[in-house]
């Protein structure tokens, strides 16, 4: 069984634009019900009007979709979130999440990133992962997916508010799994590489074109299905530009700076550059 299926609700967060609104679209190739949550109305209009255009049976999708503009941030709004879409929730997607940039010092970056990145995803398991465990069932009828970062992940200087969050949603997945590992629920880390979203510039209605390198967001939401039949926790997105096995080797990388007592960040440090660049060369993943 899989949770992309007929009458299945899925219920996904940034849902009206990038990576969650090209699962929405996902969802509805298959069937499904969607709520689809967003902290911007005028994203949320865009997106149902998208979604009318492009459907040929437009109250299909009034009776498929709800459209709920909230901050995930919010306990109060996860409330409300619970009462507009329910707790019938066979699958789950926390994508919300927001950049930016700031440094030490900067507390309105600190807050305003960690609020919603880390935030919104604590809100989110703290509101559906109770009602999951109740209705937990034949494995693969349903699911919970948590957007991450690569960030979270080999942790590059100049952004921590970022990285940080990233990481800690890492951490709350991996525990998360583990929790929920005799429930028959699925649980999985997506982590996108380079993808062409609001976060990097295209913004809904934006008719730039997709920079070379770059994936784009329905690619993203196929690669994410894919690894989600084959039941892989981990899910983590290549793109144009960087390749599965490079993502191994700078991964591995990071995590000896620990194992071999090095100073943390070292493939960006000047004085491992050369040592950094030559094993990833010869290293075989």
């Amino acid at each position: 069984m899989s949770v992309f299926r007929p009458s299945a609700h899925a219920l996904i967060t940034g849902g009206a634009s990038g990576v969650g609104y090209a699962v929405a679209q996902l969802c509805l190739k298959h069937s499904m019900r969607v709520s689809i949550v967003d902290s911007s109305q005028s994203s949320l209009d865009h997106a149902r009007k998208s979604l009318f255009l492009s459907s040929s049976s437009p109250s299909s999708i009034s009776n498929s979709v709800t459209f709920i503009q909230a901050d995930v941030s919010s306990r109060s709004d996860w409330a409300s979130i619970r009462q507009q879409a329910g707790l019938d929730v066979d699958f789950l997607m926390l994508n919300a999440g927001i950049g930016g940039k700031g440094t030490w010092g900067d507390e309105d970056y600190f807050d305003k990133i960690l609020a919603t990145n880390l935030g919104g995803v604590v809100n989110g398991l703290n509101a559906y992962v109770p009602s999951f465990k109740e209705r937990a069932g034949k494995e693969g009828m349903t699911a919970i997916v948590i957007t991450g970062s690569k960030q979270g992940i080999t942790n590059p200087p100049g952004n921590p508010a970022y990285n940080a969050s990233k990481a800690a949603v890492k951490t709350l997945a991996e525990h998360l799994s583990y929790d929920l590992k005799d429930s028959g629920v699925g649980v999985h880390l997506l982590v996108p590489g380079w993808t062409f979203t609001g976060l990097s510039g295209n913004e809904p209605g934006s008719t730039k074109a997709k920079p070379e390198g770059a994936w784009s967001a329905d690619q993203v939401a196929d690669y994410m299905y894919a690894k989600m039949q084959d039941k892989k926790f981990y899910i983590i997105c290549p793109d144009d530009q960087v390749t599965e096995e490079t993502d191994k080797k700078r991964m591995l990388w990071s995590v000896g700076d620990i194992v071999n007592e090095r100073p943390p960040l070292t493939r960006w440090r000047e004085e491992y550059k050369e040592e950094a660049e030559k094993w990833m060369a010869e290293q075989k993943v």
